[in-house]
């Protein structure tokens, strides 16, 4: 006992030698390290050690080494740093980098080189497609509506003239919340919403999300963007569909882009009509173009007049007023426009894809 209690006086002397010969916050630090280090600190050694004394020994050592170890670690907690030589603020490995980098913090700054390049952030090239449509229609006079993502059946299928059990229902593969609710197959129903609000003449687009159960390939997603277009007033006919739509997607894609109308069939359009465009990715001219099928035509969008008993549920005369309306995918007319061959690229989030979009 009488030895372990000589080891720490002598361990005491040395600390408070040592302590008053410190000069910098390195020495400072060494010292810590030195008597309190986890692993080979001389402290911790001396509480390795107390396990050879004798057990009735141990507790009056094991006081005497606590003792030593708080007066310690106070000495270091209260010692007066303001005496201690000042350390260059520039933190390096060695002098010569130190005083390296210091030189270089006192040298003039010169002001003819370039900055450091900013990274800006740019909108998703979806987003600036959809202002390019929006901007054309605006030209024309329509107006932007914007409605609910999530819709009930009579505004999605009811209020468009599909009656329960209608097949057409099927066609959609919709997305149901409840019995009453879904996620909307399209954005039609703003069309209802609209019409129930305000009386002819209307000219609207739609933009928005809409929702389908479809398998992923790269012209099919089952979340997209979809723009509408409506319009109802005295004398409209299918010619002012036809010619709208064609200076649309002249002015979107190209005067050289080739149009075709083919007879279709929708349960809120008649009559309706199918919208394809030659296939801008391969020109007609690769059999396996993925895009086209090797067609050389894609379908583009669905127009039509709307059917006389979806202004009945509105309550506007049909026998007065007459309207057309229509429908696009925009990632689909995003790909042809920006001749990308597979729409998932839109989604993946690589920001060297969505910079491109920003600097033209």
């Amino acid at each position: 006992m009488k030895n372990f209690e000589g080891r720490v006086e002598e361990l005491r002397r040395r600390f408070e030698d040592a302590l008053k010969s410190v000069q910098d916050e390195k020495a400072l630090e060494a010292l810590r390290n030195e008597f309190l280090s986890r692993k080979k600190g001389s402290v911790t050694l001396l509480f390795e050690e107390l396990k050879a004394l004798d057990p009735a020994e141990r507790p009056g050592a094991g006081l005497i080494l606590n003792e030593f170890k708080s007066y310690v670690q106070e000495k270091l907690a209260g010692f007066d740093r303001s005496r201690l030589t000042k350390t260059s603020p520039v933190r390096a490995k060695s002098e010569r980098e130190s005083a390296t980098a210091v030189a270089e913090l006192d040298a003039p700054i010169d002001l003819t080189l370039p900055g450091d390049p900013l990274t800006w952030g740019a909108p998703h090239p979806l987003t600036i497609f959809g202002r390019e449509i929006e901007a054309i229609f605006r030209a024309m006079g329509f107006s932007v509506a914007r409605g609910p993502e999530i819709e009930t059946d009579y505004y999605n299928f009811e209020a468009l003239n599909f009656p329960p059990h209608h097949p057409a229902r099927d066609d959609w593969d919709t997305l149901y919340i409840n019995d009453d609710l879904l996620l909307r197959t399209h954005t039609s129903p703003m069309q209802i919403r609209v019409m129930e609000k305000n009386k002819p003449p209307i000219r609207i687009i739609i933009p928005g999300k809409v929702y389908r159960r479809e398998a992923i390939d790269p012209t099919h997603l089952p979340m997209f963007y979809q723009v509408e277009g409506l319009l109802v007033d005295e004398g409209v006919t299918f010619a002012h569909l036809k010619g709208t739509l064609d200076y649309f997607l002249r002015a979107l894609l190209g005067d050289r882009v080739k149009i075709r109308f083919r007879p279709s069939f929708f349960p809120f359009t008649e009559p309706s009509a199918e919208v394809d465009i030659g296939c801008l990715i391969c020109g007609g001219e690769d059999r396996n173009c993925s895009v086209c099928g090797g067609t050389g035509w894609k379908e583009l969008l669905g127009a039509g007049m709307v059917d006389p008993q979806v202004l009945k549920n509105v309550n506007i005369d049909p026998e007065k007023y007459s309207g057309w309306a229509f429908g696009l995918g925009i990632e689909r007319t995003a790909m042809f426009c920006y001749q990308i061959s597979d729409m998932r690229v839109f989604y993946e989030n690589d920001l060297r894809f969505n910079r491109q979009f920003f600097l033209k």
